[in-house]
């Protein structure tokens, strides 16, 4: 294949893609740009059919650090296991194109993106599912193509909607709206905003599915490049699993049967007479049969669930727990569910149950991301747990799956727009949500939990966030949007589609769609039913939990922030570090000092307060006209030294520690003795000068010395006649051995 590019501009921006050239082994590959971010797509599919009942397709993303110029971390100096931000964009890519393949494909499908540049400019993430779709169609593999992905932000100050915008654009957006799908329909959604309306969200959603038909038209006409350079596009031959009639037709006929086996509310309890029903099926054919048609049977008994849960709905109104469409299951709400922990809270809505809890560290616990993407860190994290035990099965415990990160990041980008400010409250947040028991929306009761945790903990969050998960069924030509729905209506329907937000808006969206006709009225009739459901439990959970608490818990660090001169950071510092490790060993407070000077402090109980009582302390200049109770740290022939706070030291002379002349300080003071004394000079290089406050009368024979009573008389008490003190001293003499005599050290206190 010769090579072929194609360059367009659109929305203010300028797209490369290009094949011929690089990985032609693959069975289709894409060079996808955007500015300079480059990424390498390429689509391989296996041989041979896998003997599976599912479409067996993979999507990796490979975030390569020669990207951004830097080499890897860590001692091996290599990529290692895909970042967050690199499973979130392999979701987003295989959620379009899972649906888009024919029903009963069962080769092996593998789709890689390798970023090759991240210019810091233009995010990688959203172009990829277009070059995705350029890969598979050059490759000539059948599936509803062409297909894009575009992110929709809007500017907070002219409320003008962006497409693709740059990452400085996303900073200044209150949408960050991901939309993938064709020209005609949306399949995959993902949102985080600031609390917009119901209204604005739609207007941004019929934006995007604009914006994604004008990328797949740029696609056909570099499809129309590719046959024209290369000749015609030759679409592959697959053999796909078809249904069978006989089997079909045998399996249907227990439809009635199906039909009330699955009108049950226990999860369990369903799941136990449909699988029953499902034996007694299979049991019906003969062993040969069997063998025959291994694949087809339990395919058809799918579709026969299936097919009689959306026609209970759609001809009847019921769900097979006996709830109408719009109805909530059963809701319990506890706060403060767990002892000691800083924050937590219980939410369980049917047969789903999240245990949320939340734990307040300083801020230099924020986690630091290594990532392709212009981003440092994060200081509120949300994690997600879905043991198997929360569905009664075994399973392996380990690090997450992607779908556990998908509904973590889903529950952190609901709570995001409410945290409070770094300003506000000065802590790095973490909570996670372990998932109890399952029946389907697990990340919405992620969501619920999270903010009864949060709010346990004394976060001061904006406003309180609830969700709801929202399904649809279309079967029969008919339409139903359902509310909350269990785990049998997200895996048997046409929809998963879940709403969070607060009273005044939305701030997260998930979306995954399989249903071709879903229209624009049909999208809002699911927001606005969605709103109706979200108000309803945000107002059990206020019900159980009025407000935030008014302050952190005993168990949680107390944070006190405070600002030092940048001239002082040294001195809190020490040699070494040894002077704040002090503090710290001292008081069991954490300190972690900014490069602009500001001190957080953080400690349970009284720590913090000692802490920061400390660093007051030493950073502090005595000021003239002050008054101290220090202690005499030193003494000299002139005087006394006294420590007024750590640190810091005055000097008392000794014509000031007593009324009265005195000879030696040792008279009146000693080392330790606490002693009240005011400043009387702070000099320019803030050398003090101290007064005695009080002053003792001088010790009787103190000072009197040689001179008897001329030397009280003239006030040189201690102080010897001429001629006890030997010679006078002239420039130039020596003392004894023949050195210089050295002269005392004139004091600035003298």
């Amino acid at each position: 294949m010769a090579k072929v590019t194609h360059e367009f501009d659109l929305y203010g921006k300028h797209y490369v893609l290009e094949t011929g050239e690089l990985a032609k082994q693959a069975t289709g590959a894409c060079l996808v740009k955007a500015g300079d971010s480059t990424v390498l797509l390429t689509a391989v599919v296996s041989k041979e059919r896998k003997d599976y009942d599912f479409f067996p397709l993979t999507v990796d993303f490979i975030e390569k650090m020669y990207a951004v110029g830097r080499i890897p971390g860590g001692y091996l100096k290599r990529e290692a296991r895909p970042s967050e931000k690199a499973t979130l964009t392999a979701r987003m890519i295989d959620r379009p194109l899972r649906p888009s393949f024919p029903a009963g494909f069962r080769n092996e499908v593998q789709v890689v993106a390798t970023t090759l540049v991240a210019d810091q400019i233009n995010p990688v993430d959203t172009i990829c599912v277009m070059a995705a779709s350029a890969a598979l169609t050059v490759g000539g593999v059948p599936f509803e193509g062409p297909l894009a992905c575009v992110r929709i932000g809007r500017d907070r100050d002219t409320h003008e909607f962006i497409v693709n915008p740059t990452y400085e654009e996303r900073d200044n957006s209150d949408l960050d709206l991901e939309l993938g799908g064709s020209c005609d329909f949306i399949s995959m959604l993902e949102a985080g905003a600031e609390e917009i309306s119901e209204e604005d969200m739609l207007a941004a959603m019929a934006f995007g599915q604009e914006a994604i038909a004008a990328f797949c038209e740029e696609q056909k006409k570099f499809f129309a490049k590719v046959e024209e350079t290369n000749g015609p596009i030759v679409p592959r031959e697959y053999i796909l699993d078809e249904p069978i009639p006989e089997v079909h037709d045998r399996v249907f006929a227990h439809y009635d049967e199906m039909e009330a086996a699955l009108k049950d509310a226990d999860k369990l309890s369903r799941i136990g007479k449909v699988e029953a029903l499902k034996e007694s099926i299979k049991a019906e054919f003969t062993d040969e049969e069997r063998a025959e048609w291994s694949r087809a049977i339990p395919v058809e008994l799918k579709a026969l669930e299936k097919h009689a849960m959306r026609l209970m709905v759609v001809e009847t109104g019921e769900r097979v727990d006996g709830r109408t469409p719009t109805e909530v299951r059963p809701l319990m709400v506890k706060g403060d569910y767990l002892p000691r922990v800083h924050g937590s809270g219980l939410f369980q809505r049917g047969q789903t149950q999240v245990l949320s809890i939340c734990t307040l560290g300083m801020l230099n616990e924020w986690q630091r991301l290594d990532t392709i993407e212009p981003v440092d860190g994060k200081r509120y994290m949300h994690h997600y747990n879905f043991p198997p035990f929360c569905t009664g099965e075994t399973g392996r415990m380990g690090s997450p799956k992607r779908r556990e990160i998908g509904h973590g990041n889903l529950a952190e980008r609901a709570l995001l727009p409410v945290i409070p400010s770094e300003e506000e409250f000065p802590y790095t947040i973490r909570v996670v949500s372990e998932v109890m028991e399952s029946n389907g929306s697990s990340s919405m009761g992620s969501t619920c939990g999270s903010t009864l945790a949060l709010m346990d903990a004394g976060v001061p969050i904006k406003r309180p966030v609830s969700g709801v998960a929202m399904g649809l069924i279309q079967e029969e030509g008919k339409t139903v949007v359902l509310t909350d729905i269990q785990g049998l209506e997200d895996f048997l329907g046409d929809m998963d589609f879940k709403v969070t937000g607060t009273t005044k808006g939305i701030t997260a969206m998930q979306m995954d769609n399989k249903a071709t006709g879903l229209t624009p009225e049909i999208l809002r009739s699911a927001l606005m039913q969605a709103h109706e459901g979200r108000m309803f439990i945000l107002d059990a959970m206020l019900d159980a939990v009025p407000g935030v608490r008014s302050e952190t818990k005993e168990s949680a660090p107390q944070i006190i922030s405070l600002t030092i001169p940048t001239d002082k950071i040294r001195d809190v510092i020490g040699s070494g570090g040894k002077v704040i490790r002090g503090i710290q060993e001292d008081t069991g407070a954490t300190i972690d000092i900014q490069e602009d000077g500001t001190v957080f402090i953080a400690g349970v109980g009284g720590a913090g307060d000692a802490a920061a009582e400390r660093i007051k302390a030493i950073v502090k200049v005595p000021e003239v006209g002050e008054e101290y109770t220090g202690r005499v740290v030193g003494i000299q022939p002139f005087g006394a030294f006294v420590e007024l706070l750590p640190g810091k030291d005055g000097l008392l002379h000794i014509s000031r520690v007593a009324q009265g002349r005195v000879d030696k300080v040792e008279d009146v003071l000693n080392i330790g003795d606490e002693v009240k004394v005011r400043v009387l000079e702070v000099d320019e290089k803030g050398k003090i000068s101290l007064d005695r406050i009080d002053k003792p009368e001088a010790p009787a024979g103190s000072g009197r010395g040689h001179g008897g009573e001329r030397a009280e008389k003239d006030g040189d008490a201690g102080r010897p006649r001429r001629e006890h003190r030997g010679p006078r001293r002239r420039p130039g003499d020596k003392g004894e051995g023949g050195d210089d005599r050295p002269r005392p050290r004139r004091h600035h206190g003298a």
